[in-house]
Order: C-alpha cells, then structure tokens, then sequence
C-alpha cells in the first residue's frame, strides 16, 4: 500500500481537472447562446452529459478495439499496462486544457469584438457547443486515467486490503476538489494584485485562457513527475488478465 502513495500523489492533479467540469466550464456556458431550436434552451451544466457519453463509447471502443489490436504486440492481456493506460490519460488532460484555453481566448475576442466585455448577464453571440470539446475530450482521458486508476489500485492492493486500495481512487477525487478551490482563490486573489484578475464574477473581464494555460503547464509537469514514478515502480504481482482471456484459457483446458 506504501508503494502505491506515488502513483496516488501523481494523480492529485487531473482530480483537480475533474472539478473544472461543473465549474468553471460551466460557468463559461453561462455567457454562450444556449439556443437549440425554436424557445429551447441547453442548461450549462447538461453538457456534462457529454462527458459521460464519451467516456462509455471510448471504454466499448478501447476494450473491443484497442485492447485487441495492442495485445498482439505487447503480450500484455490488457493490451498495456494500467500505468500506462493512465500516462495517456495524463496526456489527454495536457490537451485539454490547451484546447480550452484556446476556446476560452475566441470567447474573449468574440465579447470584445461585439462590445461586451464589461457588460453583465448579456449573452455572446456563440453558441455554447464551442465547449463540446473539451467535455468530450475529458470523457475520452476519463476512459483512460479513471479507470486504470481504479483498477490499479485495486489490483496492486495485497489481497485482504482490496477495499483500501479502491479508496485510494476515491481519495484522489476528494483532495482534487479540495486542491482545485484552494488554487482558484490563490490564481484569484494573486492575480488581483497584480493588476487584472485571471478569474472575476465577469468572466468577459476575466483571463481564463491563461488559468488554463497554467493548469495545462501544471499537468505537464505532473506528467513528468509520473514517469519518474512508473521508471522505479515495481508491480506487486502480474497484471490480473481480463475476462477474454480467462475464457479462452478455460475453453484450452476443457
């Protein structure tokens, strides 16, 4: 369990990520064109759905695609490692957050362009679903990072403290909530200071491209970190096989 406390230091950071989700992504929605069709509008936050949907089409496809063509290869039942698994993950969340930034900075533009960058509960005229990818992208890291994380710990756990090792996945989602608010008022009230404030209750008056430009920095650096760790980490036993394999070597023996 000692040995795993690296791994689950690494993923503090993309917990944080996940928080952004019905935060400040959220709030962007807020000062979009939410119009779909006729009188009906997308509630911000249903977007989040997205995320979700992504993640369970890219497990389907990564379990009955990627896992089949990478296990030739790698010899490995799972097709690769579950650090490795969750090393994509990390870098999806790199991606992520360079995509926001840069949806985040066409916003901007678009509420300067228009006028509106000092003007409250005005709507841009940009429809909402300039947000769609970076909550796909986030289901599709989810399919990647949680996961593998959950099984990870699970299955590096000694056999008689399993329950321990799945806490460990929940922990990390509680300390990134926790770490997420504590940097966003740090960000908030540095940056104030400083001259003009990446996060304001006006997100038109706000930098939130370069929040996430910092928080893409963040998970850089946390990548790296993560190799560190996977370069020294010793698995406890072999990976458990999936449930493909079992079958197929329950049919050799009959």
């Amino acid at each position: 369990m000692l040995r795993m406390l690296p791994v689950l230091f690494i993923t503090f950071i993309p917990s944080m990520m996940i928080a952004q989700i019905n935060t400040l992504f959220v709030k962007q929605g807020t000062t979009l064109d939410r119009k779909v069709t006729g009188a009906f509008s997308i509630p911000p936050a249903s977007l989040s759905a997205f995320v979700t949907l992504s993640m369970l089409i890219s497990i389907v496809i990564y379990d009955r695609v990627f896992v089949k063509l990478t296990r030739k290869y790698t010899g490995n039942p799972r097709g690769i490692t579950l650090l490795q698994r969750m090393g994509i993950g990390l870098i999806f969340h790199i991606l992520i957050m360079i995509v926001a930034s840069v949806t985040e900075r066409y916003r901007l533009k678009i509420a300067a362009d228009h006028g509106l960058i000092h003007q409250t509960g005005v709507k841009l005229p940009l429809t909402i679903f300039v947000l769609l990818p970076q909550f796909v992208l986030m289901g599709i890291a989810d399919s990647f990072l949680e996961v593998a994380k959950l099984e990870f710990f699970y299955d590096q756990a000694p056999e008689s403290m399993k329950s321990l090792g799945t806490s460990y996945s929940t922990t990390s989602l509680a300390v990134g909530n926790f770490m997420s608010s504590f940097l966003l008022s740090t960000v908030s009230e540095i940056t104030k200071k400083r001259g003009r404030g990446w996060i304001l209750n006006n997100l038109n008056e706000s930098r939130l491209d370069y929040y996430y430009l910092f928080f893409a920095v963040l998970n850089l650096v946390n990548f790296v970190l993560f190799l560190v760790v996977v370069r020294f980490y010793v698995y406890r036993a072999e990976v458990t096989d999936s449930v493909d394999v079992k079958e197929e070597e329950m049919k050799e023996h009959e």
